[in-house]
């Protein structure tokens, strides 16, 4: 088939339409400056498939593949063709066709067609190495919720039984409220014995303690709290050999993990985290708004005519927002620190949501400087903007305490 292009920037390309059994691939050459030929054909994605496919687009010299990103499905057909082609993975929601013609083999051919025009915008591929850490550290982060789920549920049982030991306790699953619970299910009842397990231990007042004790626990809710605590102990073992696992896979990066961990909310897992998802090497982001562009940290863009629609943040990589989201909220409850003074800033004016996601781009342009420099994080402290223009700052309070109908004289600690 001839079709004319226009101004093209690779002579010889492929474009592929990924599925989860079946692979449409187009291979699209220059005939002359004005026209060009393809042919599309559909591949199993089976290992022996995709040789073919291979073979097939180095029958016509392909040089450049382009393919969407969807789901896990590109990731086999990147394996096997990564070695033979110069590979770009394409975010879907970039290359939308004309509504009303779309299937499987026109969408292999506008990805190859924008492919040679140099239309398309490859996405951030890591290695094979930084992938395997992304593994590791998403099915941690999983682990991390079931045994989350587990703990809401023992509150549950607790609840149900009349049982008030989270009013008396912040972590009903620590060492201390852990005796208690194991006693409670091995048949003890009697509130004094139960709270003798955690006097001199929990902050409650000892009658607090026996009365949020005092419950109506059946041999059901026994039942279900042996249940739930054997699910606890199984998953924290399967976290423990997680975070071994990634401790080793990850031990020579050690020199960047330990300094991403000094920055405000971000602890040792939140560190590795985030190193699995943006990588060590930086090269691929040139500044730190590539790299917070790509996590989608910043506002949208959406303006026509003049007139600015919705300005919300796109879909980035759910993994790194929410690892940065996390140890958001982790760093507005520390104190006297440049990110919390940073929230209070903006909370009040902006919103929660809207200064939760600033002090997250904070953090995420803080570990681009740091990993792409080989710099240390540097506490700026909770009184930078004070100190940021200090006559606004002494005028503001000044004027507020004039508006209560107090006469100020200001003056200098440090003057003679």
């Amino acid at each position: 088939m001839i079709r004319k292009v226009m101004e093209a920037i690779h002579r010889c390309v492929g474009g592929l339409d990924v599925h989860k059994k079946i692979v449409v691939a187009c291979r699209r050459r220059l005939v002359d400056e004005a026209r060009a030929e393809l042919e599309t054909k559909r591949f199993k994605t089976t290992t022996v498939g995709l040789r073919e496919l291979a073979n097939w687009l180095s029958e016509w010299e392909v040089t450049h593949v382009a393919m969407e990103s969807t789901g896990i499905y590109w990731v086999p057909v990147w394996n096997i063709l990564q070695e033979h082609f110069k590979l770009i993975l394409v975010n879907a929601h970039e290359l939308k066709k004309v509504p009303g013609r779309k299937d499987d083999v026109l969408d292999a051919e506008w990805i190859a067609q924008c492919m040679q025009c140099g239309l398309l915008r490859a996405s951030f591929v890591p290695s094979l190495e930084i992938r395997q850490w992304r593994h590791l550290t998403r099915q941690r982060a999983k682990l991390t919720d079931h045994h989350t789920a587990v703990v809401n549920r023992l509150h549950g049982v607790l609840h149900q039984a009349n049982v008030k030991l989270s009013d008396v306790a912040s972590n009903i699953v620590g060492v201390t409220c852990r005796k208690i619970l194991t006693a409670m299910s091995n048949g003890v009842s009697d509130p004094g014995t139960l709270a003798a397990l955690g006097t001199g231990r929990l902050k409650a007042k000892p009658e607090d303690l026996v009365e949020s004790l005092d419950g109506q626990i059946e041999d059901h809710d026994r039942w279900l709290l042996r249940r739930l605590m054997r699910q606890l102990a199984m998953l924290e073992r399967e976290i423990a050999i997680y975070d071994e696992r990634i401790r080793v896979q990850m031990k020579n990066y050690e020199h960047q993990i330990d300094p991403l961990d000094t920055i405000t909310g971000i602890g040792r897992r939140l560190a590795e985290t985030l190193l699995a998802e943006i990588g060590p090497d930086m090269s691929q982001f040139p500044t730190d708004d590539d790299l917070v562009s790509w996590a989608a940290l910043c506002p949208g863009r959406n303006e026509s005519a003049g007139k600015k629609r919705s300005s919300r943040t796109a879909n980035g990589n759910k993994w790194v927002r929410r690892a940065l989201v996390e140890a958001a909220w982790a760093a507005v409850r520390s104190k006297n620190t440049y990110l919390a003074a940073l929230y209070k800033r903006l909370a009040p004016r902006r919103g929660k949501n809207r200064a939760i996601i600033a002090v997250a781009r904070t953090i995420l342009q803080a570990a681009w400087h740091m990993l792409s420099k080989d710099i240390e994080y540097k506490e700026l402290g909770g009184n930078y903007f004070d100190m940021l223009n200090r006559d606004k700052t002494r005028n503001y309070f000044v004027k507020g305490l004039h508006r209560l109908g107090y006469l100020v004289e200001l003056k200098e600690i440090n003057a003679g």
